[in-house]
Formats: C-alpha cells, structure tokens, sequence
C-alpha cells in the first residue's frame, strides 16, 4: 500500500513539474510572437509608411472559458440587429435649430444608446455607457443653450 502511495506521490509531482515546465514555455513563445509582431510592424511603417494594424479578431481577443463563449454566442444570435429605444429612455429635444454640432451629438447619443441596450442585453456591465450618455446629454444642453 505504501509503495502506491509513494508512486502516487511521485507521479503527481512529476505531473506539477511539466505543468510548470509547459506553463513557462507557452508564456515565453507567447511573448516571442507578439515581440516579433511588434517588430514587423515597426519594420512594415518605417518602409511603407503606414500602420500595420492587426486583424479584428486579435483587436477584440478576449480570454473565455467554453460554456460562457457558447451562451454568449447563442445570446448574440437571439439579439436583434437594431434594439429599440426602451420607452423609458428620455428623449433629448435642443430647442434651438439643429446645427451640424448638435446633429453630430444627437448621433452618437443613439449610437451609444444602442450600445448600452446591446450590453444590458448581453448581461455586461453598463456604468460607462451611462456615463457616456450623461456627458453627451450635457453636451446638448449646453450647445442648445448657446445656440
């Protein structure tokens, strides 16, 4: 009995071991390619004389377990395309006349709606788009007070 114990014990420090040895091997190959990265972009700008920018999906890389990465895309599926303003949601009416200024600001106050409705349909915190709204809100305000 003991003697299984002790294999046991070996084998599951082994197992620690590689663990590590694995663990500390992907975090250098990992930190090579996006150093090599970085290079070829620096070498790509200084001899073409524009950004070399990296595709969408490494943009927006976000580390998710597999059950959440799932449900968050069936989520998406279920989503539609353009939410409508919640009937709650306040209306801003400047009393002056639109100017290209406030036209600007009335735009990304929709855009920004959509993307606080985006996210409390997806669950995701909403603090900054509440935020975002007040400020662009106060913006208006201010614009149609001077207008």
């Amino acid at each position: 009995m003991d003697n299984a114990i002790s294999e046991y014990q070996r084998w599951k420090q082994q197992g620690e071991t590689l663990r590590t040895q694995a663990r500390q091997a992907m975090e250098l190959r990992f930190r090579e390619l996006l150093s090599e990265a970085a290079r070829i972009s620096q070498e790509y700008q200084a001899d073409f004389g524009s950004v070399l920018k990296p595709p969408p999906q490494i943009t927006a890389f976000r580390f998710k377990s597999g059950p959440a990465k799932s449900a968050a895309k069936s989520k998406k599926a279920t989503a539609p395309a353009a939410p409508a303003p919640a009937a709650g949601a306040k209306k801003t009416v400047p009393a002056a006349p639109h100017t290209g200024k406030l036209l600007a600001l009335e735009k990304k106050l929709a855009q920004v709606r959509a993307k606080l409705d985006a996210a409390k349909a997806a669950g995701k915190p909403t603090r900054n788009f509440d935020d975002k709204i007040y400020e662009i809100e106060d913006e208006i305000r201010l614009a149609s007070q001077q207008g």
